[in-house]
């Protein structure tokens, strides 16, 4: 009885394979979302050497987002409006008519501005700098909540992230091109709070979060907190973060280092 059994066995026809899933039960595989960066060389990644990986190009692989970078470099926050976008997908269009598109096609999941700091470079050789700066931070102020507003429509709960700088100027206690640096470094410390107060209150009122870079690469800490650099010697602490995440200090040039734009990535990712 065994043996007929596996013999049996052996012999029947297999059983037949189970019916393939039809198409309705087939669920198409999820389309990735889409990260729009718009602003200025932060934003592109532009460095002394030529350009590199930005913050915005870190934050997309961490989150696994398609980056969609309209960014230009030298971009005024009046030229998001008014100025062609930059980058292969631009078509023509500036950088805030090719943001609102994407955010109209329901897939965007993060929105990044960082916008502000060519505005204010006049304002270096201004007759008068402070009421320079004044005037032109209530400018930054306006266009940033014009941009704002149509990203808004386009996309009422998209989740939108303003940054700011480092306080770059921090270098210029040791950078030799500026005799009375250390008077530049601690003038910088009021005018960067200023400026972030402002900016980050304008990016509030349309719910949208602000990560400060500014406090995330070592400003608003006190002066007299010295710590000892390999290239500097004794310094301020703040001083020593600002060198090593800018090129400021020994370049003259207000662009991150990739420890930088690790950084200002990490401020991105921080604010949820």
């Amino acid at each position: 009885m065994a043996l007929l059994t596996a013999l049996a066995a052996c012999t029947s026809p297999p059983p037949a394979p189970a019916p393939a899933p039809t198409s309705s039960s087939t669920q198409p595989p999820a389309q990735q979302q889409v990260y729009v960066s718009i602003g200025d060389s932060y934003a592109t990644g532009l460095a002394p050497g030529g350009p590199g990986e930005s913050f915005a190009q870190i934050v997309a692989k961490k989150s696994d987002l398609k980056l969609l970078n309209l960014a230009c470099n030298g971009a005024t926050s009046a030229d998001l409006a008014t100025k062609p976008a930059c980058g292969p997908e631009a078509a023509g269009r500036t950088q805030l008519d090719a943001a609102v598109e994407a955010l109209r096609g329901k897939n965007t999941g993060l929105v990044t501005v960082v916008v502000g700091g060519n505005d204010l470079v006049p304002c270096a050789v201004a007759q008068d700098p402070v009421q320079c700066a004044s005037r032109t931070v209530a400018d930054i102020r306006t266009n940033v909540a014009a941009t704002l507003t149509r990203l808004r429509e386009a996309a009422p709960d998209v989740k939108i992230v303003g940054l700011t700088y480092p306080d770059v100027f921090l270098g210029a206690w040791v950078n030799p091109s500026f005799p009375n640096g250390k008077n530049i470094a601690r003038l910088s410390v009021t005018m960067f709070q200023d400026f972030n107060t402002t900016i980050a209150a304008e990016y509030a009122k349309f719910g949208a979060r602000f990560a400060d870079v500014t406090r995330t690469t070592g400003a608003y800490s006190d002066l007299a907190e010295l710590t000892q650099d390999p290239k500097y010697g004794q310094i301020p602490s703040s001083v020593a973060k600002v060198c090593t995440l800018t090129y400021f200090c020994d370049r003259t040039d207000v662009h991150p280092t990739p420890a930088g734009h690790q950084a200002i990535a990490e401020a991105v990712a921080a604010v949820g």
